[in-house]
């Protein structure tokens, strides 16, 4: 820690906090089937010792030097033009723009290395003290000793952000620990766009990343993560929103690489009106694992959550979907509903869906659902009885039944990357 934070030319308090996470992560054991929360997840296989934390990341290296970029990373993603654009290899800015829109309305838009030398009380009042804490589990302290790269959004009081913000993450060295960190003041509103991917590296490869999303008393944000990385990365996700008064958080999530992932995604409604909206989409071939923990967390009366989270699998690839709704007491006249289904897109596949409520409080509409089904014979042999060939029409039948989730992402942009590559797996 001391090498990477010299390196870094970090103050002491961050290098402090480093310190004191690393202590924490050496106190706590590596997780284990014997518990609850990765039960169905075994990562005996994953040798840190081999795929640990990179101290200087790609540093000095121009993203021409390695593997290149898929051609569309980076494209814009919404009908506006976006207002601020990075691109990051390794945690090291590569590109970088900031309109002088964004840049009037004192919007702060930058990697999070820059953020602590520029704007350091901004964050260390916010850095892993209310959304993700280091405490949460051995890979979040793991993240707190190491992390490296990420994006700092900040958007002041009052604030309608001009245009969106969109950052790539790129991970050539097959080894990042990027942390993104949103503060969105009262009042405030923006839209943001985070990408991460990688491309195929000898070996595997290690993401540990963490995400804050902190949206004030009436503010609003619309918050996309898109993941794509290689099939030889382990990907392990500590994420939490949190929402105050009357603020929203509308947050979509596209899973679609690692060899195994294992994210924690958490929505906190603080105080009354907080109004909480989760979409996820993941398609799993190969040997792929993924493993999404959800909570929404009803930490007031008054406030609305909705989830739904779809998923379709090939080959012999496993999911695993575990949610929970907590009311907690006192949490009155609340309205939470959560939803997962998956499409089984060969027999060897596998899906675990396991819904959950936990109700302390005695005024509420709480909902579940979940299912796991398989393509409709009858309606493949409809579409190829009107001369469409079969793999195409599989692709219709997959767009129709991820089609109710794609209809709440906002951007056709977005809409349109998710469902590309969806064709493409379908086809592998």
């Amino acid at each position: 820690m001391k090498q990477l934070s010299a390196y870094l030319n970090e103050p002491a308090w961050m290098l402090e906090f480093r310190l004191q996470a690393f202590d924490l992560y050496e106190q706590m054991p590596m997780p284990t089937t014997n518990d609850e929360a990765w039960r169905r997840t075994d990562i005996r296989r994953l040798k840190l010792d081999e795929i640990g934390p990179s101290v200087n990341g790609g540093a000095g290296v121009g993203a021409a030097a390695g593997e290149p970029l898929p051609d569309f990373l980076g494209n814009q993603l919404t009908a506006d033009k976006s207002g601020g654009t990075m691109l990051q290899v390794d945690g090291v800015v590569e590109q970088y723009e900031l309109s002088d829109e964004l840049k009037a309305q004192g919007v702060l838009f930058c990697d999070m290395h820059t953020a602590v030398q520029n704007y350091p009380e901004l964050v260390q009042k916010h850095f892993m003290t209310e959304g993700v804490l280091v405490g949460e589990g051995k890979f979040a302290a793991l993240h707190g000793a190491f992390w490296r790269g990420g994006t700092f959004l900040y958007v002041p009081k009052g604030v309608r952000a001009a245009a969106p913000v969109h950052t790539v993450l790129w991970n050539r060295s097959g080894r990042t620990f990027t942390h993104t960190l949103v503060v969105v003041e009262e009042g405030a509103e923006v839209i943001f766009m985070d990408e991460y991917a990688s491309g195929e590296v000898s070996g595997a490869g290690l993401h540990n990343g963490v995400i804050e999303l902190l949206v004030r008393d009436n503010a609003s944000l619309i918050y996309a993560g898109l993941q794509d990385f290689a099939t030889n990365m382990w990907q392990f996700n500590h994420e939490r929103g949190r929402v105050g008064r009357d603020g929203k958080l509308d947050w979509v999530t596209s899973m679609m690489g690692t060899r195994l992932t294992k994210a924690f995604q958490t929505m906190e409604l603080d105080q009354p009106g907080a109004w909480g909206r989760m979409s996820g989409i993941f398609f799993t071939n190969g040997r792929q694992h993924l493993d999404l923990d959800t909570q929404q967390n009803h930490n007031a009366g008054e406030t609305v959550s909705d989830l739904l989270y779809k998923g379709a699998l090939k080959d012999k690839s496993r999911t695993v979907w575990q949610g929970m709704i907590k009311a907690q007491p006192g949490s009155q006249k609340i309205d939470g509903f959560q939803a997962n289904r998956n499409l089984m897109l060969d027999k060897t596949a596998r899906a675990d869906s396991i819904p959950g409520l936990e109700i302390e409080a005695d005024d509420v509409r709480c909902t579940h659902a979940s299912a796991i089904g398989k393509l409709d014979p009858e309606e493949l042999f409809y579409l190829m009885s009107r001369g469409i060939p079969y793999k195409t029409a599989v692709e219709m039948s997959v767009q129709g039944f991820f089609d109710p989730l794609m209809r709440r992402i906002p951007f056709e942009g977005i809409r349109d990357r998710i469902f590309g590559r969806i064709v493409e797996k379908i086809g592998a």
